[in-house]
């Protein structure tokens, strides 16, 4: 899945601070997984908010060839006019779906709209229009199937994040990848569903990230290097690291921006030298 806020640009410095070890892993915010995919874990849980998302995800692991032969066909028919009738359907209520048409529909509609931008309005009603793309890989027959047998060996929930890692012990491994806190207030896209993640939710957050870490389980948390997300996780460490923004609507805007690696419950590994422009910060 493209999905903002994705971490494929961050892998290397998040990968280089995790535990050599672990037991469980648990991704509560998993939005388009890339590090799930990434580290590919023998034991799972992962989860999001977005049942859309969350049900994709089931589709693929149980009959990923189904949903394969569903995008194909969404592949051949792909213009604008198959694109909005797409996505006229998707939010006319009245349309039932089969769990493997409705998945593929999601999968080709975040393959082909504006910058895999997944946005509902208020009322839940998808709204993002088509992207500017001459040929979007809208049917990866393999890369679906080598998501399909990693989904396989998860628990896939539609949870808040707290029910998510309720069962997370000691030895276990949580990466939390949250909405990220602001770092303007005209950079406030934040919210991938109907529901925003306010202030009060950060904090809330760390306070789970904290109880976490006491337990001896390893959390590791990305954000923005903002003084509020610094001061909710004081006794951590955090790591400033830099990253490519991947949306804005100025393109001469999607340069690098600071953001921080928390990491508590585990004593980290230094990073690789090989990782780049990774400066501690406590």
């Amino acid at each position: 899945m493209k999905w903002v806020g994705g971490k494929t640009r961050l892998l290397p410095e998040i990968a280089a601070r995790m535990p050599r070890s672990y037991g469980r892993y648990f991704e509560p915010f998993c939005g388009g997984a890339a590090l799930f995919f990434s580290m590919a874990p023998r034991t799972a849980v992962i989860a999001d908010r977005n049942a859309d998302l969350v049900a994709t995800y089931r589709a693929v692991a149980i009959d990923v060839e189904g949903v394969i032969r569903r995008l194909a066909i969404h592949r051949e028919a792909h213009g604008e006019k198959h694109y909005y009738a797409t996505r006229a359907r998707w939010n006319d209520a009245h349309v039932v779906w089969s769990p493997l048409d409705r998945a593929a529909a999601f999968i080709y509609l975040n393959r082909t709209c504006y910058n895999g931008l997944w946005r509902v309005n208020r009322s839940g009603g998808y709204n993002v229009p088509m992207g500017r793309y001459k040929n979007p890989p809208i049917c990866d027959a393999e890369g679906l199937r080598a998501a399909s047998r990693a989904l396989a060996r998860a628990t896939i929930l539609c949870a808040d994040y707290r029910a998510a890692v309720a069962d997370a012990r000691a030895g276990d491994l949580v990466y939390f990848d949250p909405p990220y806190d602001p770092v303007t207030t005209t950079s406030n896209f934040v919210s991938y569903t109907a529901d925003a993640f306010s202030r009060d939710d950060q904090a809330t957050l760390a306070t789970t990230a904290h109880e976490l870490a006491d337990r001896g389980v390893a959390v590791v948390l990305s954000n923005s290097d903002t003084p509020f997300i610094r001061s909710l996780y004081r006794g951590l460490r955090i790591d400033r690291v830099r990253c490519a923004r991947a949306i804005n609507s100025v393109a001469e805007k999607r340069g690098e921006v600071d953001e921080v690696i928390v990491m508590g419950g585990f004593t980290p590994r230094a990073a690789r030298r090989t990782v780049s422009r990774a400066r501690t910060a406590r």
